[in-house]
């Protein structure tokens, strides 16, 4: 029986994770790549808490497969990998870390538009194959132009910010009302930021309602000659359909760093509708793949989960109850019991407690449609048999002690 929790950390996750980790008390295990089913299997019949980038999937079979683990830390913004509500089911929070990269994500999207607008790929690759063009056919300053964003998040509208430093005007469509920054425009729905915006952005979820967003309707409503960037997510826009507009020369560039399916590892093959055409600028999922953002995120989530194995604090999960307490007292004791959402559970166990004269001196309890989560904060005791009987109950999920 392991007596020091395990913290897995798979795909290269920045060594800025380890500080909060080790403080926390784990012992850290390191993988550079991400596992195959046999070895994710194995990991996670040790893990206590495992770490992960965008590559790794835990799926519900894998997450209801037993074992001890108490959190997953995606390293990343999305959490499309994890199963959330399996998770939420086996008592698992999920935590991730969804601001610690947009500036590298806003940067990269403005240096594509200023190389798309330029012609800059196009230039360059001529330049290596021993051609001399110094025209100034079809490039063009980024000043004074439109650019549409589409989803006005933290990513979208810090480059909304760093547009207008540039001299863009700038519009954007979300299907939430978001307070616009400095001089930026709402237009009322997608196809009037399409037809309105020389070069157009998207910075959405992957969801069932962002899946295929843009095809070819919404490519054929764009201006002519306009330009789209995809720094999101792979599937939210019909690639083969992009790659006919830009042939046929209705739009005049595209930058894609985001894609249907991606390779597992480094050095994979890769093919994309994309590939050798001209003005489209392809990059390997790097977004938020910068020194500064990965450190940033890194320290992020692993304080995250060190504060849930060490208070119980799920304030930021994505996929749970938001509970939160102070750090526990000296001389008490704290438990974390997740529970089924029925009626009476609360009652059970505060009965459990009293019959034994325990004391409760602080309780949080938080519920979504399907799962509860209560921290107690009780008197010290030494009976076992008193957390045997809170595990036992029926309703129970996962508990343990926080320490």
């Amino acid at each position: 029986m392991r007596e020091r929790p395990l913290a897995v950390l798979v795909e290269s996750i920045h060594a800025g994770a380890d500080a909060p980790l080790l403080e926390a008390g784990f012992d850290i295990e390191r993988l550079p790549g991400s596992p195959g089913p046999e070895e994710l299997g194995e990991l996670l019949g040790r893990a206590t808490v495992v770490g992960l980038r965008s590559k790794t999937q835990l799926g519900k079979a894998r997450l209801q497969s037993g074992g001890p683990l108490a959190a997953v830390g995606c390293f990343c913004i999305g959490t499309d990998q994890v199963d959330l509500v399996s998770a939420a089911r086996c008592g698992v929070p999920v935590f991730n870390s969804p601001f610690s990269n947009t500036r590298s994500v806003a940067e990269l999207t403005l240096a594509e538009i200023i190389a798309l607008s330029r012609r800059m790929l196009e230039k360059s690759m001529q330049l290596h194959a021993g051609r001399w063009d110094k025209s100034a056919r079809q490039s063009r300053e980024v000043r004074g132009r439109t650019l549409g964003i589409v989803g006005y998040g933290h990513i979208g509208s810090q480059l909304s910010v760093l547009a207008e430093d540039l001299g863009m005007r700038v519009v954007f469509f979300d299907i939430a009302r978001k307070l616009a920054m400095g001089n930026a425009q709402p237009l009322p729905t997608l196809e009037a930021l399409l037809k309105a915006s020389d070069v157009v952005s998207l910075h959405v979820p992957d969801t069932d309602r962002t899946r295929g967003l843009i095809g070819a309707r919404e490519l054929a409503q764009m201006r002519p000659g306009a330009m789209l960037i995809n720094n999101s997510r792979g599937r939210v826009v019909d690639l083969e359909a992009l790659a006919a507009s830009l042939r046929s020369g209705h739009l005049s560039g595209a930058a894609a760093d985001v894609f249907p399916e991606e390779p597992a590892e480094n050095g994979d093959g890769f093919r994309t509708p994309l590939a050798g055409l001209s003005n489209v600028i392809l990059t390997p999922h790097i977004g938020g793949s910068t020194e500064e953002a990965q450190g940033a995120i890194a320290v992020d989530v692993a304080e995250k989960l060190a504060r849930y194995w060490r208070h119980g604090t799920t304030a930021t999960a994505v996929n749970f109850p938001q509970v939160d307490l102070p750090q526990v007292r000296e001389g008490l004791l704290r438990i974390l019991h997740v529970h089924r959402n029925v009626p009476g559970v609360l009652g059970t166990m505060h009965t459990l407690l009293a019959k034994s004269g325990i004391n409760i001196h602080a309780e949080f309890l938080q519920s979504d449609q399907e799962t509860s989560f209560v921290i107690l904060d009780v008197d010290r005791f030494g009976d076992a048999r008193l957390l045997d009987g809170l595990r036992a109950m029926p309703e129970t999920i996962r508990m343990r002690v926080a320490g």
